[in-house]
């Protein structure tokens, strides 16, 4: 997730390189593999958190093509930050009538490619935003950016990489039908065409698999650094901009990695051991925390916490490249939907980090902090711009995903169909206001909430509850329909649920009156003593 170059501050403390960024937060994405969920279904989560990322969620259709076309591989500004010499900016990310419809922005001029590649006669559709979303195989990706002390970012130049993991997930989506042909055929792009932009993780799921792929790019621009390791079914894994993988275990079958790795990073002076004598991935990376020292592992913490309590694993741990979180958990029960939704709700409540309680709270216990300031990051975030949960299982018609627009802590989920989206999502503009466009329906939700938390926050996700139980209800109810008429019913049922929010808004608007009817007990904030601590 996209970070500022012009922004960026290095310090040296306690003996390693923190970093301070823009106030962009990042992304926090898992993998809930079939065996740990509780409708067998698989599932990869990604919240988008950059506020300056563009929120349409667009259908890039199955496509045939001559032998001998090529592909176009495009920036994106998401990366670090927009590239004018490209014609690439935050939004919209991509002007490409070749790829979809709803990429075409006449009178802009077209996003300039880094490079191109051989195409594959036939091209699978999928859902794109910033990153790929899930193609009509049910192929799942999640993304999030991570912190390198030895290179924290790398410029697209000529004669350097022309990937970067949204474009490298994207071509994934477009040729591969398993998380396994996934990863082999995106390390394959890394080694021949090397990557630029910054350390990343791609999770990349199907029904049956869940793999964590993480990649740096080299000095030089040539190739790139990545591994891969698979999350063992019944597990929960999760991400939250720093890598996760440690030792480099050569011959294992639950890893994939260009076999030169080792030598990779040794010839780079990049090498780390662990205290095993074991490569580690991580400590070779130098995988420090970003912003703040509970930036990245306490978002990790909580959700291992959140879902095996049993763990009982420790809030506060020493250093950045830490072995105290295990790579994958075995939850304490199956996770349901309604389970995994809530986790990317969280802002610590119930423990002692607990964001809506004492004098760094917000107005009206407010969890949410602005500003380049160095505030302990949760899942959720006053920055996030869309968040999905990608779904399959056998038995649905076709792969479905769960969309919520803005923070879902004040919004909903939605489920649509690999098929083309409304037109309520697609070529939104964020920087002016359309009453017609699902951002914006969520957005005025989210902004009124903000501005009396703790009187509205609680209607308004009771609200998200009782929607997002009717659409399970529905896609239940569904599961025997063709997956074109799949589709247009999960279409119908967004404008459903987009007008109830609509009505939500003018509701919550009249019942409160700009804060008049408020009393002081809506102003609370949790008391300490009733928090469970850690």
């Amino acid at each position: 997730m996209k970070k500022n170059r012009t922004n960026f501050m290095v310090s040296v403390a306690a003996g390693f390189l923190c970093f301070t960024v823009s106030c962009a937060e990042a992304c926090t994405t898992t993998i809930v593999t079939k065996g740990a969920s509780a409708d067998g279904s698989a599932y990869v989560t990604h919240s988008n958190d950059a506020y300056e990322s563009d929120p349409s969620i667009i259908y890039v259709p199955a496509k045939d093509h001559p032998a001998g076309t090529m592909r176009k591989v495009y920036p994106c500004a998401i990366a670090w930050d927009e590239l004018p010499e490209y014609e690439c900016y935050g939004n919209p990310r991509l002007v490409a009538p070749e790829r979809a419809e709803a990429y075409d922005y006449p009178g802009r001029k077209k996003t300039k490619p880094l490079g191109e590649i051989p195409e594959a006669a036939h091209t699978y559709a999928y859902i794109d935003s910033d990153y790929g979303v899930m193609n009509e195989h049910g192929l799942m990706l999640g993304e999030c950016t991570n912190n390198s002390a030895n290179l924290e970012y790398l410029e697209p130049k000529e004669g350097r990489g022309i990937f970067y993991a949204a474009e490298l997930g994207r071509v994934a989506l477009e040729r591969c039908r398993t998380a396994r042909e996934a990863i082999r055929l995106m390390g394959e792009l890394i080694d021949e065409y090397g990557l630029w932009g910054t350390g990343e993780t791609l999770l990349v799921a199907d029904r049956d698999e869940g793999w964590v792929l993480e990649m740096q790019p080299t000095p030089t621009g040539k190739g790139g650094f990545w591994i891969a390791q698979r999350v063992p079914d019944g597990e929960f894994f999760v991400a939250a901009n720093q890598f996760r993988i440690h030792a480099i275990k050569p011959g294992s079958p639950d890893q994939i990695f260009n076999p030169r790795l080792p030598d990779m990073l040794k010839e780079a002076g990049w090498a780390a051991y662990d205290k095993k004598g074991n490569l580690d991935w991580v400590r070779s990376m130098k995988a420090v925390e970003d912003f703040h020292p509970y930036f990245a592992l306490r978002r990790v913490w909580r959700a291992l916490s959140l879902v095996a309590p049993s763990a009982n694993l420790p809030a506060k741990v020493k250093n950045w490249d830490t072995e105290a979180y295990p790579f994958s958990v075995r939850p304490d029960h199956p996770l349901t939907l309604a389970e995994i939704m809530d986790l990317h709700r969280d802002a610590y409540e119930g423990t002692k980090f607990d964001r809506r309680n004492g004098e760094n709270a917000g107005p009206f216990a407010l969890p949410y902090r602005y500003g380049p300031t160095k505030w302990e990051r949760s899942i959720t975030s006053s920055n996030t711009a869309y968040t999905w949960i990608a779904q399959a299982k056998d038995g649905l018609p076709c792969p479905i995903f769960w969309l919520s627009m803005s923070a879902p802590k004040e919004s909903v989920y939605i489920p649509f169909a690999v098929a083309p989206t409304p037109e309520a999502y697609v070529q939104t503009d964020r920087k002016k206001f359309d009453a017609a466009k699902a951002w914006w329906i969520s957005q005025q939700v989210t902004t009124l909430t903000k501005g009396y938390y703790s009187a509205m926050s609680p209607k308004v996700l009771n609200a998200a509850h009782e929607e997002e139980r009717r659409s399970m209800e529905l896609v239940a109810a569904s599961s025997g329909q063709s997956a074109e008429d799949f589709a247009q019913t999960l279409r119908d049922n967004a404008e459903r649920v987009l007008s109830d929010w609509r009505e939500l808004y003018g509701n919550l608007l009249a019942e409160h009156d700009g804060g008049n009817s408020l009393d002081y007990a809506d102003t609370f904030q949790p008391k300490a003593d009733k928090v469970q601590k850690y």
